[in-house]
């Protein structure tokens, strides 16, 4: 059998190895005040061209906007050859100009692929019902895996284990997010916010049927250590896991990561991510938890280290 348990805290470094990076480059960008929040969240335009024949600079046209007297420009070049253009809020008489500036400024034929314009005011409204989204999903979450399993002795650990899993997989969306802002200008909007539900009800998804086999197991191999009876639910769900998760839902993100176009790369990726994170959680890092939880461990983690300090 498959000795996932026994490696547990090997599991618990590698997610921290990728989590404390991501997450340590989020809050600085917080504490710079560069949170990557899209023009959905912070209000603004969005401008996407693209030229027929050059291929100016994005310090160029940072300058052209500038001259125009139009502050803050993020420019970004995409895999298509287009450009994506971040202003305050400008309005359609204004972008009519800018568009026929451009063609002058640079002598060359541009076309508008995209424009989009959100206010201040709808974007603080998209901010605080996200937030209260995101919320309400982990709060629904904790009260359903609390219900579901109040036959099992202290099912509220399975909520919990549930919940810490979750937020975990959270932590992985947010810190690749960051990541990919640092390295390829991602931004977080609508599609972000998608991409984080989706994967926070993939989640709970896959530690339900991982807790209902403990469950089942549990009234079935009554005899068998704790440990031993995590170890071998988990197992038998891997092949489930593996077949349902990453052999399909995968496979199609993938595709779409590699071949949908750049608008939907940064959704398909973080999509792809997250779920895999969901399904890794569910079985490396809820479960686990959950026996680390029933052993008590903590109490020892210490007590070890100042054995062997004392030797």
């Amino acid at each position: 059998m498959i000795d996932i348990i026994g490696k547990r805290y090997y599991f618990f470094a590698l997610s921290l190895l990728i989590i404390i990076p991501g997450m340590t480059l989020l809050g600085i960008m917080i504490v710079n005040g560069n949170l990557p929040l899209a023009i959905d969240f912070t209000g603004g335009s969005l401008l996407e061209v693209k030229f027929e024949t050059t291929s100016p600079l994005p310090g160029d046209i940072i300058e052209f906007y500038n001259q125009l007297g139009i502050e803050d420009v993020k420019v970004q070049t995409t895999g298509e050859g287009s450009y994506v253009i971040r202003t305050k809020v400008l309005d359609d008489e204004i972008r009519s100009q800018i568009i026929g500036s451009l063609e002058t400024e640079f002598n060359d034929k541009v076309t508008l692929l995209r424009f989009e314009s959100v206010g201040p005011t709808v974007g603080r409204e998209v901010t605080q019902r996200a937030a209260l989204a995101v919320g309400v999903a982990a709060l629904i979450v904790a009260i359903y895996m609390t219900f579901a399993f109040r036959g099992v002795p202290n099912s509220i650990r399975l909520g919990t284990c549930a919940i810490i899993a979750m937020l975990h997989d959270v932590a992985i969306v947010f810190s690749l997010t960051a990541i990919g802002s640092y390295l390829w200008g991602w931004q977080i909007d609508a599609l972000f916010l998608t991409a984080l539900l989706t994967v926070i009800g993939f989640s709970v998804q896959d530690k339900i049927v991982v807790f209902d086999r403990i469950r089942e197991n549990s009234n079935i191999l009554r005899r068998l250590p704790f440990e031993v009876l995590v170890n071998h639910s988990i197992v038998q769900t891997l092949q489930r896991s593996i077949n349902t998760q990453l052999m399909t839902v995968e496979f199609m993100l993938l595709a779409l990561a590699l071949f949908g176009g750049v608008t939907l790369r940064e959704f398909a990726v973080i999509l792809l991510v997250g779920l895999f994170s969901g399904t890794y959680s569910s079985i490396f890092v809820a479960s686990p938890i959950l026996v680390v939880w029933q052993n008590k461990e903590w109490k020892t983690w210490f007590k070890k280290k100042d054995q062997a300090v004392a030797v």
